[in-house]
């Protein structure tokens, strides 16, 4: 397709960079500091400040296939521990418009490379979680004998 008008060729140049900026839009740094205050507060067992950071209708799922908590089941959990800590490794999130979803890489000495993924929501409180899920990345060439056991285990019950 050829374009024969200047104008429309700078139309559509423009329209493709201001494109290109709105999908490189850095996310808002409230969102990022929101992740990082929930593993501070983990690992300081600060609960108060750490179900602050979720919606009221938010979840957690753990590692083991029981654990798909609501927060009321989740902070019964937690509140009875020292906390927990994980290192973060790296993280990416994607915004799109009040949603965030995010992965992060984590490592903790109790369990070594970890996996969080979630839904941060904005609220007229800032940006909360939604959704939090704590996963443990099997390498592909350990996924079959790592199922087959977890599979067993769970005969057994």
């Amino acid at each position: 397709m050829t374009v024969r008008h200047p104008m429309l060729t700078w139309l559509l140049a423009a329209s493709a960079l201001l494109m290109s900026g709105i999908c490189r839009a850095e996310i808002p740094l409230e969102a990022t500091q929101t992740l990082d205050k929930l593993h501070g507060y983990a690992a300081s067992a600060d609960w108060d400040n750490y179900f602050a950071l979720y919606t009221e209708d938010a979840h957690f799922i753990g590692t083991d296939a029981t654990e798909n908590w609501n927060m009321q089941e989740f902070s019964a959990y937690a509140r009875p521990t020292k906390g927990w800590h994980y290192t973060l490794v790296s993280r990416q999130l994607q915004q799109h418009g009040e949603v965030i979803v995010f992965d992060e890489h984590l490592s903790s000495k109790s369990y070594g490379n970890c996996r969080g993924t979630g839904t941060l929501v904005l609220t007229p409180g800032g940006w909360k979680i939604l959704q939090y899920h704590l996963s443990f990345p099997i390498p592909n060439a350990m996924a079959k004998r790592i199922t087959a056991q977890i599979s067993a285990a769970s005969q057994k019950e």
